[in-house]
This record gives structure tokens, sequence and C-alpha cells, in this order.
């Protein structure tokens, strides 16, 4: 999967003061925080984390590469960020940071699409492996996400933060409890879709199913029915789609930003469609989820 026990990521942007949070937060779940980077703050720690002033100082300084990096750095300076983290090296990159120019979004894309690696995000909240370590600030305080994040069967992934813990603890209290959870990101552009992450929940023994959350806006449910139809994955999937009101208010957005409705496709009612045309099951209320998902797993 994206992250397990072995995992080792750092924070960029690690002396904002979500940042700190963030960082005690992972650490006490029991994640491998091994460095931060702000610049100007070299020699400094935040919760015994060492601080330097670049990406490529902190390798320097470890003696390798991290495997993945939380951003947490405001918007103007994000693009430089993940470049730098990038061209470091570093694979799996997280970005927190919401409002980011749609053109500084594709170009960190187009970037890590060349360089191999995977962009999560942006205006996400992480990833978690229930039990194992989490990456980024999903779930919250590390007491709160072991209740809600369970090890368990179900993959998730959401495009809402909130969400992906409201559906991880529906499924934890169902019994089923979480494989691994990703928080995808709710903007216009973002680094993974669904069906660019479906190839990791296939290849994990633990999934047995996948819960998605999704939204109105966006081309992410037609790539997903798509990738399941042609690839004719065996995993079965449980989908709850929010804001179908918005059907009947084109061109309104609401939550995030990657909500606006531009054409018929985007609707909730032509996504939904599409998606059960692709044998996909639609929950009418997020507390069926649990009894959708047991229906096809056993």
């Amino acid at each position: 999967m994206l992250i397990d026990e072995s995992t080792t990521f750092i924070v960029q942007g690690i002396t904002g003061r979500e940042a700190v949070n963030l960082t005690r937060e992972c650490l006490d779940y029991g994640s491998k925080v091994v460095g931060g980077v702000t610049p100007g703050r070299r020699g400094r720690e935040v919760h015994g984390v060492p601080v330097f002033d670049s990406v490529k100082q902190l390798c320097e300084e470890l003696g390798y590469v991290p495997d993945g990096s939380v951003v947490t750095v405001p918007p103007a300076f994000t693009r430089d960020a993940v470049f730098e983290a990038i061209e470091a090296g570093v694979k799996i990159i997280v970005i927190v940071t919401e409002r980011i120019p749609r053109y500084d979004v594709a170009q960190m894309v187009e970037l890590a699409n060349l360089r191999g690696a995977r962009i999560i995000g942006p205006n996400c909240l992480g990833i978690i492996r229930p039990g194992v370590a989490k990456m980024g600030g999903i779930g919250g305080p590390a007491k709160d996400a072991q209740k809600a994040y369970q090890p368990g069967r179900v993959g998730v992934m959401s495009r809402s933060g909130g969400m992906t813990t409201e559906i991880s603890s529906t499924l934890t209290a169902a019994g089923l409890g979480v494989s691994t959870a990703c928080s995808i990101g709710g903007d216009a552009i973002i680094g993974s879709t669904y069906a660019e992450l479906m190839p990791f929940f296939e290849d994990d023994g633990q999934t047995e199913a996948i819960v998605i959350y999704t939204e109105p806006g966006g081309r992410m449910e037609a790539e997903l029915a798509r990738y399941v139809t042609e690839n004719d994955s065996k995993l079965p999937i449980v989908a709850f789609m929010a804001g179908r009101f918005m059907d009947e208010m084109p061109g309104m957005s609401f939550g995030h930003a990657g909500t606006i409705v531009e054409g018929k496709a985007d609707t909730a009612a032509e996504k939904i469609k599409r998606l059960n045309d692709a044998g996909i099951t639609v929950a009418e209320e997020i507390s069926e989820i649990p009894d959708l998902v047991k229906e096809k797993i056993g």
C-alpha cells in the first residue's frame, strides 16, 4: 500500500502552527517523522524532530531520502516545496495546503508523473493505515484516530477529509474496520484519483472491498467506472454520492472547489448512473454502507 510500518516521511513547513500539531499527532500515532523543513530554521526541533533549511540539506544530513513528505506551506510557495521534494527523490507527497492555483497544481502533477512520484491532494488530510501509521492530519489526534480507524477489510477513498473519518468510523462500528483510508482532496485538480489509486488497493491482501465518498463536479467517477469495466476489477465497491440537490442548481459549487457542475456528465444523477452501470453500488445513506459492503464480501 501507500504507507506501512517502515514508511519514513518529512513535514515541509513544519514550524507553522498547524504543522506543529500535525507532527505531534503523527508521532503519537507511531508514524516515522524523520525531519522537517522550514527555510531559515535549521537547528530547531519540533517535538524532537530536527528542522532543516531545505529537503536537499535534510537528505544529506540523514544520509538517505525519506519515502514521503507532508506539505503544509502557504499556497504561494507550495509548488516550489513540492518541486524540491520531487527532485530530491521523495516518492509520496501529501499536500495539505488548499487554495493553490490550478496552474501550479497541474505543474506539480506533471513533474510527479515524470519523476515517478505520487501526489495525494492538494486540500486533503492524507493517508492512514490503521494501527500502523498515518501521514497527514487524517483522523486528528492519535486517540481519536485510534477510535475511528480500526484495522479491517475495507479500503476508503474520499474527496472530503472529514467524511473519510465519518465513513471509516461507521465501518469500524460495524465490525468491518479499515485496511487503508485516503483523503484524496476536494480541489478541481488533484494528484491521485480513485482510478489511479485502485491498483494499490487491489494489490493489498488485506483489502476485500472499497468505499468511496464522492460529490458532483469533475470526471473522476467516470474514470473509475471505466477502470473497473476495462480492467475487470474484482474488488467490490460501494459509493456514497453527496450533494444530489446540486442537480437543480447548475454552475453552483458547495464545500469543495472541485464540485462545480459544468455539464450533464458532472451531475450527481449522471455519476450515479455511470457507477451503477459499472457494477458499483451507490448507497442512499451513510448508515447503509456497512450492510451493502457485507452483502458484497459475505
